[in-house]
Order: structure tokens, then sequence, then C-alpha cells
């Protein structure tokens, strides 16, 4: 009689797979990262031979569930495959949630246990090249189609979270989003109007509203000859031309590795003949060089930020060049951001998730008072 995947859960598998995980947590902590890179290999291969010996007595579903939950990415690996989900969400072995449609739906499965969480878990993070510890509990990086971002003890609970976005292997068009019913014909008119005449623009919005969608499709339409700098934490925008380069950040693996952060990317990519720069995302100290770039000759410049409405990116984006300049006044922040963008595209979701270009607002004027905009399209 085969062995049924209820019966498992006291095999002397998952007492191995027990003792081998507190064997090695219990390890003082080490900062070397080669190390714990070969004690988290060591670990997978003491649990891989003691499941091979195992598998032998198991029937065939279970044979290939046990198969897919520690040699593969278990629940994870079905909803991979899977075009309809757009972000994955991972807070505990019975804890995975799904978006479609923009919506959040719980997936209907979960990982055997804690053991092969932390097992899948650990392979994400090796295929993106990611590291987490103690000193730095979060990390980003790419795996398949997918960007992510994980969190880890001691910032969050009893479980490392994992929060999995997918992201398109090929560049969007406007077409493509014209086909949607992201905007209208108006609207898309006007995003090309926009790279055609060589305008600096902020793509800006919620947290999965589609800015980089958007970026990506307004890219698409600039000419075969220019050359764009894009300049990323992700690997998330596709280059637009084959002139163009792309540029990615680098976080600091141990004490004595070098972090490389959007500034420094950003200092490089000024010696490399840009045609236009991109940012993928303004958010630091970084600001003040790229307006900086922005009002000294470069132009048809693209980035997005965070923000709600066009006032709103205007005061966040003040706060973030402040930050990398405190000595200036406000009214000179306000000059150089004035002098740098020429207009802000508003995209957000509505109540039923869908994704849409919501306002295109032009800065028209500063005054004494603040920025004032005209809008020249409102969904």
């Amino acid at each position: 009689m085969t062995t049924t995947l209820s019966s498992l859960q006291s095999a002397d598998l998952l007492q191995h797979a027990e003792r081998t995980l507190q064997a090695i947590q219990e390890i003082p902590s080490l900062k070397h990262t080669p190390i714990l890179d070969r004690l988290e290999r060591e670990r997978d291969v003491a649990l891989d031979n003691c499941l091979k010996r195992c598998l032998e007595n198991l029937d065939e579903p279970s044979r290939a569930r046990i198969v897919g939950e520690f040699f593969e990415f278990g629940p994870l690996g079905r909803v991979q495959t899977d075009e309809s989900v757009t972000e994955i969400l991972v807070m505990a072995p019975d804890s995975i949630w799904v978006e479609r449609g923009g919506r959040l739906e719980r997936l209907g499965d979960r990982f055997l246990n804690r053991i092969t969480y932390r097992s899948c878990f650990n392979r994400v993070l090796r295929a993106a090249k990611a590291n987490v510890d103690e000193t730095k509990p979060f990390a980003n990086g790419r795996w398949s189609d997918f960007r992510v971002h994980v969190v880890a003890s001691p910032i969050v609970g009893d479980f490392p979270c994992l929060t999995l976005r997918r992201v398109r292997n090929r560049r969007w068009t406007l077409e493509e989003l014209l086909a949607s019913e992201w905007a209208n014909e108006r609207g898309i008119q006007q995003v090309r109007e926009l790279i055609a005449k060589r305008q600096n623009v902020l793509v800006i919005g919620a947290t999965g509203s589609g800015k980089t969608s958007a970026l990506s499709a307004a890219l698409n339409e600039i000419a075969e000859h220019e050359r764009a700098l894009i300049l990323e934490d992700t690997d998330e925008i596709p280059v637009p031309t084959p002139a163009s380069l792309k540029l990615l950040t680098k976080t600091a693996r141990h004490a004595d590795d070098t972090e490389i952060g959007l500034g420094d990317l950003l200092k490089q990519s000024l010696r490399m003949r840009p045609d236009r720069l991109v940012m993928g995302e303004v958010r630091g100290t970084e600001a003040k060089d790229l307006l900086m770039a922005f009002a000294t000759g470069h132009e048809g410049c693209w980035g997005t930020l965070h923000a709600a409405n066009a006032r709103e990116a205007m005061l966040r984006l003040e706060m973030l060049v402040q930050m990398g300049a405190p000595q200036w006044t406000a009214a000179t922040v306000r000059a150089l951001i004035h002098s740098s963008i020429h207009y802000i595209v508003t995209v957000d979701r509505t109540k039923d998730g869908k994704r849409r270009l919501a306002s295109i607002s032009k800065v028209a004027s500063l005054e004494e008072m603040g920025f004032c905009f005209s809008t020249v399209y409102q969904a």
C-alpha cells in the first residue's frame, strides 16, 4: 500500500528537516554571506537526500505534491504561470493571496507546513539574488517575470513575507492601452505629443496604479535613433530602442560590499550621451541631481513618483529635493522644479480595479502661493 500525503506529516522526513533547520538556526549570527549561502545549500542537500528516500513509498499525487513543495516552488509554481495573476502576496503557509483584474482573492491552496514554506522562500530569494538578515531584513530582486520584495524577521512576525509583482516581458504600446480602455483617443494623442515635443514628464499615482506600464508605453514612441538611459532599482522598464541602455542599482550584500544608488547611476548616465533620461521611481535625494539634469539641457525625460495628484506631487518633489540640498530655500527649490518639469501624467485605479489615465496637467506657472496647473486631459 502506498503512503498518503496526510500520513506524511509525522514521517521521518519532516523530523529530519526540522532538526536540520534548527541546527542551522542555532549557529551564531554570521556576516560572511558565502558561509551562509553554503549552509543553505547543505541544508537543501540534506532535505533532498531524505526526500528521495521517502518518495519511493508515496502514491503519484502525493509524490508530485512533495516534489513541488521541496524541489520547486509549491503553490507559487501553479500561479506563477497563470497570466491572469498580476500580483502574489505570500504572508504565511496558509495565507497566499493573488491579484486578478485588479482584485485580491485568497488562493485556495497552501504550503504543507512551515518547513516547506521556508524552503520555497529560500529558493525564491536565491533565484532573485536577494539576501536578508537581522541587520537588513528586506530586499528586492527579480524572479522569473516577477519583481520580488521580501521582508523578514525582526520587522515581521513568525513568517517572512513575499510580494511578487508580475513584470511584463515586452513593451506596452499606446495602442494596447487604448484597446484596454486605459484612455480614449484624445488621451493617447496627448501622450504622443508629450513624447514628440520632448517634454519632461512625471508619471504619478498610487502603488499598483500602472505608472510603469504607462511609462513603458510612452517610451515605445521615441524615435529609433534616440538613446534613452533608464535608471532603476529593479528591472521593470523594457529598453525602448537598440541604442538605449539600462543601469540598475546595487545593494550591499555584506559589510565590506559597496552600495550603488540611483544618484550614483545618474552621475554615470550623464557621461553616456543620453538623448533622454528615464528614472523608474524618484524617491530620495537623487531628486535634486535629476532635476538639475532636466533643467540644464536634457529634454524629453520621464520618471515616476508616488503621489495622488499634481499638487501633491510638487510638494513631495520639493521635500525630496530639500533632503538632498537642505541649504536651499523653498523658493530656490520651487524655481528648479518649475524649470525642470513640464507635465504631470496622473494614473489611478477605479473602484472596480481598472487602471486608467486620470489626467494630464501642464505646470503652467509658479506663483507666490505655489504652482499653478492647466488641465489638458481629464478622464
